[in-house]
């Protein structure tokens, strides 16, 4: 999965692909582009 989430920045597709929780999606795409994520709401 991080590999396919290095490869794209979309957690949707991931969640599409892999059948994943979007929050999980979303935690792999932050750890492949640490660079792209956006700050944690709280």
């Amino acid at each position: 999965m991080l590999d396919e989430a290095q490869q794209t920045a979309d957690p949707v597709h991931l969640v599409h692909l892999f059948g994943i929780h979007p929050g999980t999606a979303v935690r792999y795409v932050h750890a492949a582009h640490p660079d792209k994520a956006l700050p944690t709401i709280r």
